[in-house]
């Protein structure tokens, strides 16, 4: 019978080591929880990076992928199915916008949203062509494809993997005069900004940071293109981060829980101003728009309303806020959220980093990961009680103890 040790030797072998995952091997998981294959038993407090927030295999998300299945899983968009128009009609009343263009990865989207914004930019603003300019942030994290990791300032993301993709202008976050000032070159045609960034250790902006930068780009004649890949879909409270300043982004990206982490699914979202600029030819996908992904992610997006989870995160991150800020530990540094987003910043030491803690946090039977080598990320499933809550914290709260 194989061990851990095992299958983390198997994977280390035939693998490409793109990734270092704790040493923790899973294969069963179910709401808020994950089993290893040893039948150890831990809280999942990372969801696939925000793709689970619906939790492990959820019966009506699974149940509709099952159904689908059977019926029929792909035709490509050669043909029509009698699923896809359901899907794009549920969804773009769902998040208001008058088309939707399906895609399967956050970086689909990401890449989507992009030529869209570029396309606008020529047909619409009246840019030469070749000359359009997307103003990103510093610390973005939109995807691993080439041209994504161009706007990248992460040196893993980026080092040896030019030339790299020209056309985007890097400012702070959180910098509205920095924005202004991008602003003024006419050949700018949109803002791609996530809301909070994610990857870079849940970093919330200023309160007034989204609307102030959104009507900034409406006085340039310019898109404000949100990124919410991670923060959307009921994460951070409300069902999008921007709707914690009712902003309505002109591109809306989606991807991760809008399928509840059990099928790949992404979408862009705009208006038909914007999303009509691009005609039959100029973009597709052969899986974009499955019959499955259709099915899955009306049943996930059923889900957060029928089960209150915007609610949900909203109230319980304010308690895992509140919970984590009474630890009292030098290694504590900083707490930082919304609603079931969090990051927890660390004082790293020999002996006491953020990579210790969360494998000490594993030996406790809770799962989380570090970023960027002294953050830990905590994004629980939004399905989770506060009972659940609450004991985790006691788990977590006993590790930090342990190394004081």
């Amino acid at each position: 019978m194989m061990t851990s040790k095992d299958y983390m030797a198997r994977e280390d072998k035939y693998g490409a080591h793109n990734y270092h995952p704790l040493p923790v091997v899973l294969e069963k998981g179910e709401g808020v929880y994950v089993w290893d294959v040893e039948g150890k038993k831990y809280y999942d407090f990372l969801s696939a990076y925000s793709a689970v927030n619906q939790g492990h295999c959820h019966p009506k998300i699974v149940n509709a992928m099952v159904d689908q299945a059977k019926t029929l899983t792909l035709t490509s968009r050669a043909f029509y199915n009698n699923v896809l128009g359901e899907y794009e009609e549920y969804v773009t009343k769902y998040f208001g916008y008058e088309k939707v263009l399906p895609m399967n990865t956050g970086a689909e989207a990401d890449e989507t949203a992009i030529k869209l914004c570029r396309k606008w930019g020529y047909q619409k603003k009246g840019v030469k062509d070749g000359e359009a300019k997307i103003i990103v942030c510093e610390n973005n994290f939109h995807g691993r494809t080439t041209t994504i990791i161009s706007m990248s300032t992460d040196p893993d993301a980026k080092a040896e993997y030019g030339p790299y993709t020209p056309g985007f202008v890097v400012i702070p976050y959180n910098d509205i005069p920095a924005l202004e000032k991008a602003l003024e070159d006419k050949n700018v045609v949109g803002f791609l900004v996530e809301p909070i960034q994610g990857e870079a250790g849940v970093f919330v902006p200023d309160q007034g940071y989204l609307t102030k930068a959104s009507e900034l780009c409406k006085k340039n004649n310019v898109l404000f293109i949100a990124d919410e890949v991670q923060t959307g879909i009921a994460r951070t409270g409300k069902m999008l981060a921007c709707d914690h300043e009712n902003v309505r982004p002109d591109i809306l990206i989606l991807g991760k829980a809008i399928s509840g982490g059990v099928f790949p699914v992404s979408a862009v979202l705009a208006d038909d101003d914007i999303m009509l600029c691009i005609q039959p030819g100029q973009h597709g996908s052969t899986f974009g728009g499955n019959p499955i992904a259709c099915k899955v992610a009306i049943a996930a997006l059923e889900v957060i309303k029928e089960e209150k989870l915007e609610e949900n995160a909203e109230r319980l991150g304010k308690i895992f806020r509140d919970e984590f800020s009474s630890i009292k530990s030098d290694m504590i540094e900083l707490v930082r959220g919304k609603g079931l987003l969090n990051a927890v910043v660390i004082r790293n030491q020999p002996g006491k980093t953020a990579w210790d803690v969360c494998v000490a946090m594993a030996e406790a039977g809770v799962l989380a990961k570090p970023t960027h080598g002294n953050i830990i990320r905590f994004a629980p499933p939004l399905v989770i009680t506060e009972e659940q809550l609450r004991d985790a914290m006691d788990k977590i709260k006993a590790v930090f103890k342990k190394f004081e």
